[in-house]
């Protein structure tokens, strides 16, 4: 899989979802933003967070958003290393599989 091929296919199609449907788009927005601002917890943690859940979800265009953002917080191969194996703690068979990927993804995406 091509992560930074992957990422920008779905930024094109979320552009016209969004063209289509401003107000749904407006109002994921304004959630993202505030959920990412303020608060205890810094972005890196919150980044981690939702790469957890991306990878829970089993989707991949989250996974390769969240590493992306991930990427660019200061976090290191080795905080995601240590983050992905709670994930397979938390998540089994499945969640070992989409692991791998995310650390694919952060491979790609870092390199």
């Amino acid at each position: 899989m091509h992560w930074k091929t992957q990422n920008d296919e779905m930024r094109s199609a979320l552009r016209t979802l969004n063209t289509a449907n401003k107000e749904m788009a407006q109002g994921f927005g304004a959630l993202s933003k505030a959920a990412q601002k303020g608060g205890v917890l810094d972005l890196k943690t919150k980044e981690f967070v939702a790469l957890g859940i991306a990878i829970a979800d089993r989707c991949d265009p989250c996974i390769g958003f969240h590493v992306d953002a991930l990427s660019k917080t200061g976090a290191t191969r080795e905080e995601l290393a240590d983050m992905l194996g709670m994930v397979v703690q938390m998540g089994g068979g499945p969640s070992l599989m989409y692991a791998a990927k995310c650390l694919e993804c952060w491979d790609q995406l870092t390199a």
